[in-house]
């Protein structure tokens, strides 16, 4: 079984026990979270799509861990003008394990 979920403004397809990367959310290491924006279930050849959203559908997780992604250079720069600005960026993400999905 797998679902189509919506979370930080993307959408993943998750199966129960898979592991993601998600935008971060304020919850500690090992609590229990629940999205219920599914947009899609599925069983083999049984098949729920949602509009927008499947009805009385959710998945359920455990956070695992918070941390940060690779560093991301931002260089701005104009040849003879003397500029150069130079930013890095790292994205803040939330770990989590499914361990439900609920149709």
């Amino acid at each position: 079984m797998f679902a189509v979920i919506h979370t930080g403004g993307k959408q993943y397809r998750v199966s129960e026990g898979s592991v993601l990367r998600i935008e971060k959310l304020n919850f500690d290491a090992g609590a229990a979270v629940e999205f219920d924006k599914v947009l899609l279930v599925g069983a083999g050849v049984d098949l729920k799509v949602g509009r927008p959203f499947v009805g009385g559908a959710r998945v359920t997780a455990t956070v695992q861990s918070h941390g940060k992604g690779d560093k991301v250079s931002i260089v701005k720069f104009r040849r003879r003008k003397h500029y150069l600005r130079q930013k890095g960026h790292r994205q803040a993400y939330t770990e989590v394990k499914v361990t439900g999905i609920v149709a």
